[in-house]
């Protein structure tokens, strides 16, 4: 019986050691997180310009989608991983992949530079294109944002969203 007790006091004695073990290190601390933590992570449901956001790479940046329904145009601002500040970029045209009724298409969304954005650059691309705001609008269809930025491919899907 004293052998059993002190074999499951050594178990126990063990078991705590092993969760212990990296007790006050950078990798223990951040695996124990408090909740409240990522709330700094937050951002805005939609954006600066009153758009939805796509989130593009791992929240690495965001687009924020403006779209107006009943004028077919499409705006589409690149933001930083807040969703706050425009990200002015090199590329020329953002692509837009999108599945409708069992059939791909592609749709390209020229820069339209916004008034600060520096020369060659731009944070704002925009289309006017009726077939791309119809495929937007309509339930179903499948939708994805396709955007260079210093040099890395990145890929956001767009969800259908009223407004």
């Amino acid at each position: 019986m004293i052998h059993m007790q002190w074999r499951n006091g050594l178990a126990l004695i063990t078991t705590m050691g092993v969760a212990c073990s990296g007790c006050g290190t950078a990798s223990h601390e951040a695996a124990h997180a408090h909740p409240a933590t990522a709330s700094e992570h937050a951002h805005p449901t939609e954006g600066p310009h009153g758009g939805h956001l796509v989130e593009i790479g791992n929240e690495d940046y965001h687009a924020e989608v403006d779209h107006d329904e009943h004028g077919n145009s499409l705006t589409i601002y690149i933001l930083d991983r807040a969703a706050k500040n425009p990200v002015a970029i090199d590329s020329q045209e953002l692509t837009i992949n999108l599945s409708a009724g069992g059939k791909a298409e592609q749709f390209k969304v020229a820069a339209q530079p916004d008034s600060g954005d520096p020369t060659g650059r731009s944070s704002r691309f925009v289309s006017s294109d009726p077939e791309l705001g119809k495929n937007l609008d309509t339930e179903g269809n499948a939708a994805q944002l396709v955007v260079e930025i210093a040099g890395t491919q990145y890929r956001g899907a767009m969800k259908h969203v009223h407004r």
